[in-house]
């Protein structure tokens, strides 16, 4: 007896060791996909066999299913402790949810210490309620078998282990109400505290890429004459807004400048309803986001919110070299101030650029006349343009050109944004946050330009492009053909299309290294680079993106 009690106990170990990391696991997940639902659940619905239901459940069934023939030939005492036995070793291994090598931590914020809670009072109800009734059975002693205890307890355990990631769904839908009043409190205190600020400039940037680059620019040029709170890092949502208002503004800030995401429609008026800009900034429009907001109309029209609401007597700026961002001015009472880097009518345009592989270089032009020569250490085409766009807020808050020209050349690039730094005698480009059609290209183009040694991209491709993101990743793959020397691809299916794209362009295919992970590339370079060489990581996708082992 004994022996089952042992075999008992390392069984349940081995199971709530698994189940712990499991729910660990589900929980990462759904906070990597900002705490959404639907989002949530469609990565669950792509991926039912990789994470939903495992191997270990059909052969979990499997013991419980060969315990019924064997019962009578053997003897209770050895059939349990078989069961037991073999329980052990199909839940001995939680390896697939492995934590030491996550991209981006789990945060124990007290919303996941909520949910958390709640998914695993969920999820140990059906094995605490069992061995309770075993140990029932046997304080009242009451008639009961070995073997049909032995199968309740397992059968809990089983199903506790099964319902792991979507016990997440069920406890995050028992929370909303609780977690709409959180928020709705946290909205009223940051309308609260801007209400104390009634001179407080608001300025919103908004676009499918180059809002984080544009918020840091504006910022750098306006704390000549000003003192600004910017919104740190990509903080574009209502909480990480809201946080920024709550905790951060001081009665002695001039100007508050924010970005604004958008993923779904809405999600622009709810922003506007919050801090109510009077200066906004509009980028571009581009398929980030298609596979969520459906069409390029859409975004658009989600993007041309911004110019919409901003309030009266207040200034757009928006960019005159995309159609659908220069159309928004037909859809604004505020004053509309255009830039162009092609040459396209505008107030502010750019001339005689220059791009090379350590910066840029341009002459600026606006409607009164007036030229400056700027400089600048940001890469890429695209930062021109972004440059252009913080020179008009700049101007229109009362800053002279050859001021700001000074603030740009101070400029410094973006954290994973076409990021250049030096490992050792390698060079490293970081372009690792959030890549789109038009920032990828950019990025490779500038890899082209360097002539120090082997050039080398690290790239998982581009994702939530819908329709589209085959098409664009395999032109990514083109683009990749005439700039690099070497090609690492994370994940195998997803960079099919890359790899489609760089043969098409005569790429030679035993320069094409595919891999599992971003890890797995650091590991291969490790042992690969040498002085000169120059690498560029395009995307570094979150963990939920990983394709499974």
């Amino acid at each position: 007896m004994m022996l089952i009690l042992s075999l008992g106990t390392v069984a349940l170990l081995f199971a709530g060791w698994r189940l712990w990391r499991r729910l660990r696991f589900s929980l990462h997940v759904f906070q990597l996909h900002g705490y959404k639902i639907g989002e949530y659940a469609r990565w669950l619905i792509k991926r039912p066999f990789n994470y939903v239901f495992r191997l270990s459940h059909v052969l979990g069934a499997g013991v419980l299913l060969l315990s019924y023939p064997l019962a009578g030939a053997v003897s209770d005492r050895a059939l349990a402790a078989a069961m037991l036995g073999l329980w052990c070793v199909v839940f001995a291994s939680s390896r697939r949810y492995r934590s030491e090598r996550e991209k981006k931590p789990l945060v124990w914020t007290n919303r996941l210490k909520r949910l958390g809670l709640l998914t695993a009072v969920i999820v140990t109800v059906p094995i605490v309620a069992s061995v309770l009734v075993v140990l029932l059975l046997r304080i009242l002693d009451l008639p009961h078998a070995l073997i049909p205890d032995t199968r309740l307890v397992l059968r809990a355990l089983l199903l506790g282990d099964l319902i792991a990631p979507l016990a997440v769904i069920g406890a995050a839908i028992l929370l909303e109400p609780v977690e709409a009043f959180f928020r709705s409190g946290f909205k009223r205190k940051a309308r609260h505290v801007l209400e104390t600020h009634p001179d407080l400039k608001v300025i919103a940037i908004t676009g499918s890429y180059g809002k984080t680059s544009v918020k840091f620019i504006i910022a750098e040029i306006l704390r000549q004459r000003y003192q600004v709170l910017a919104t740190p890092g990509s903080y574009n949502t209502p909480m990480g807004i809201c946080k920024v208002i709550n905790n951060d503004l001081q009665p002695n800030h001039q100007v508050l400048v924010v970005e604004m995401g958008a993923r779904y429609p809405g999600d622009i008026a709810e922003l506007c309803d919050l801090v109510e800009p009077q200066l906004a900034v509009i980028t571009n429009v581009g398929v980030a986001h298609l596979e969520s907001m459906g069409s390029i109309e859409a975004i658009a029209h989600e993007k041309g919110t911004l110019a919409r609401r901003v309030v009266s007597g207040g200034t757009v700026v928006l960019n005159a070299d995309d159609p659908h961002v220069l159309a928004m001015a037909q859809e604004t009472a505020a004053h509309v101030t255009t830039i162009s880097t092609e040459g396209n009518p505008a107030e502010l345009s750019a001339s005689d650029i220059h791009y090379g592989p350590h910066g840029a270089s341009f002459v600026v032009r606006d409607d009164h006349g007036a030229e400056q020569a700027f400089t600048t250490r940001l890469l890429g085409k695209h930062n021109v343009a972004n440059i252009l766009m913080g020179i008009a807020v700049g101007q229109s808050m009362g800053l002279r050109l050859r001021q700001i020209a000074h603030a740009v050349r101070r400029v410094e690039p973006v954290e994973h944004r076409l990021h250049l730094r030096s490992e050792g005698q390698v060079l490293v480009i970081d372009d690792a946050f959030n890549s789109n059609p038009v920032g990828a290209i950019n990025a490779v183009e500038i890899l082209g330009q360097f002539r120090t040694g082997r050039r080398i991209i690290v790239t998982p491709g581009m994702i939530e492009l819908g329709m589209r993101e085959e098409e664009e990743n395999r032109s990514f793959g083109q683009a990749i053909a005439g700039n690099a020397d070497l090609a690492i691809l994370v994940g195998h299916e997803r960079t099919r299309p890359i790899v489609g794209g760089l043969l098409a362009a005569e790429f030679p295919e035993q320069q094409i290294r595919v891999v599992s992970t971003l890890f797995e590339a650091r590991d291969f370079l490790k042992g690969y680079l040498q002085a000169g060489d120059v690498v560029l990581y395009e995307n570094d996708l979150p963990d939920q993106y990983d394709e499974p082992a």
